[in-house]
């Protein structure tokens, strides 16, 4: 299986997350979400809910910048994962996709779990 990276290179613990994949033998596919021809459609982010066991894409929101972006914390699931597409600040990096398995690497040592 080809382990998946959705790396952001503008934040530090995204650059750390990958430092440490490749530190312990881990070549990550590197998907940089935020460009706009790599971004993650409504079907990708439910997939990786799916894949992280997330009962809501809350659980791999970005906080402040739900925030900063006004997103109400009574937006439904399927509205937050339109915001995410439209704006991929509000995802939290890095996830680590490995097959049927994903993780958030917060810490980021927890992207080592399913290598």
């Amino acid at each position: 299986m080809t382990y998946k990276l959705l790396h952001h290179t503008g934040c530090s613990t995204s650059r750390n997350g990958l430092a440490l994949l490749q530190e312990n033998g881990v070549e990550p596919e590197i998907r940089k979400y935020m460009n706009a021809g790599e971004a993650l459609s409504v079907d990708e982010l439910k997939d990786i809910a799916r894949k992280m066991g997330a009962s809501s894409p809350r659980e791999f929101l970005r906080d402040k910048d739900a925030k900063k972006f006004e997103i109400p914390d009574d937006l439904s699931d399927e509205k937050l994962y339109e915001a995410m597409v439209e704006n991929p600040r509000l995802i939290q990096r890095p996830i680590g996709i490995n097959g049927n398995r994903a993780v958030l690497g917060r810490p980021i040592e927890k992207l080592l779990e399913i290598r």
